[in-house]
């Protein structure tokens, strides 16, 4: 063996230990948080359900490599993205199908009959259908064989059409609170709140999408913002013991499974069927349970990543009328491509990202937590 490629070698073990350091981390944080929340809440229930999906969920998707790899359901790399990406052309994809599905049926399961068990119907229902419209563009990307597979417009429209649908059954339910609560503060907004509903939505599902571009970069974040957002819910009206924060922590320990098989070097990539399935979960539940604040401020790298691609095309559109030539203000969008022009190593990016998340969730947590 030359010299080159054991440094070459020993440089891959290191990267592996890290990243592998990385995801226990996250895990074991998670756990702890899980502990603390069930020891000072009461009748919170957060860590069985957590520690049991986990299992299960890395279970499932293990098993689902080997299917996907028999029907040839690969991952189409885009050519403008960036070049070193390419080294992932081939990766399985469309994992969504196994963890969402698996945390919906363990939520359905675990918690029927219980109080406002109506509540897990409609968000397992609108969680669904979103990763329905994934699993279409997902697999008219691989009957293309190009990285799109539904155009802007067909995916904007179904997305629509399940949020209105998910709205109208919330408002019938009176499921949809009038007023948005920032810190102590409630703002009544009446009526808006179903146009700001599906606005939502759409923003959050399409967030979601742009942030999976990083081998566990949205596993890993979604894991850590489910968490967060269950114990919002706990601190804020307890009486959710039974509902909306179990349902936040199996989704956590869906993805917190499915990370083990997405880290670097991803084994498995979740598809849109995955990703907008998620964005979609989390804008549901933080509507039904008035946490639109809290899901901005512990999603803000959804929010990042969003924001960096409408900044980037207006000031192309805006650069190329006025000058005739287009400018860039990222070297490319969505942000986290931009680190990694910069030289950036992908792990590192992606821990990072998660540890970011981490601290916003603490962040939110404090308005929260009575003294």
């Amino acid at each position: 063996m030359t010299k080159s490629k054991k440094i070459l070698n020993k440089k891959n073990i290191s990267l592996f230990n890290s990243v592998n350091n990385q995801i226990l981390t996250v895990f074991g944080l998670i756990t702890i948080l899980c502990i603390l929340c069930d020891f000072y809440i009461e009748s919170s229930n957060l860590l069985i359900p957590f520690l049991i999906t986990t299992l299960i969920s890395t279970g499932i998707t293990s098993l689902g490599i080997s299917k996907l790899k028999k029907i040839k359901l690969k991952q189409i790399i885009r050519e403008e993205g960036p070049k070193n990406h390419f080294i992932k052309q081939g990766t399985p994809t469309m994992g969504g199908i196994f963890f969402i599905t698996l945390g919906v049926l363990i939520s359905n399961i675990l918690y029927f009959n219980q109080d406002n068990y109506k509540v897990i119907i409609i968000l397992s229902f609108l969680t669904i259908f979103f990763m329905f419209i994934g699993m279409i563009d997902d697999l008219l990307s691989f009957k293309k064989q190009f990285n799109t597979g539904l155009s802007s417009n067909q995916k904007l429209i179904l997305q629509l059409v399940i949020s209105l649908i998910f709205i109208v059954i919330c408002a019938s339910n009176n499921l949809l609170p009038n007023t948005i609560q920032i810190g102590n503060k409630l703002i009544n907004i009446g009526i808006l709140i179903y146009p700001l509903g599906i606005f939502v939505l759409l923003a959050e599902s399409n967030s979601t999408n742009l942030t999976d571009g990083l081998d566990g970069l949205l596993s890993g974040c979604s894991a850590i913002i489910f968490t967060g957002l269950a114990i919002t819910i706990l601190l804020k009206d307890p009486s959710n013991n039974q509902t909306l924060a179990p349902l936040c922590i199996v989704m956590s320990g869906a993805c917190m499974g499915f990370l083990f098989l997405n880290k670097y070097p991803a084994k498995l990539f979740m598809g849109d069927s995955g990703s907008l399935a998620i964005g979609a979960s989390l804008g549901g539940i933080a509507l039904i349970s008035n946490n639109l604040w809290s899901l901005l401020i512990i999603g803000g790298i959804f929010a990042a990543e969003s924001v960096s691609v409408i900044i980037q095309v207006s000031i192309f559109k805006i650069s190329k009328r006025l000058k005739g030539k287009g400018h860039k203000l990222f070297l490319m969008t969505p942000l986290h491509h931009h680190f990694e022009l910069q030289g950036n190593n992908e792990t590192q990016i992606v821990g990072i990202f998660w540890l970011i998340t981490l601290s916003l969730v603490i962040i939110n947590l404090m308005f929260f937590v009575k003294p």
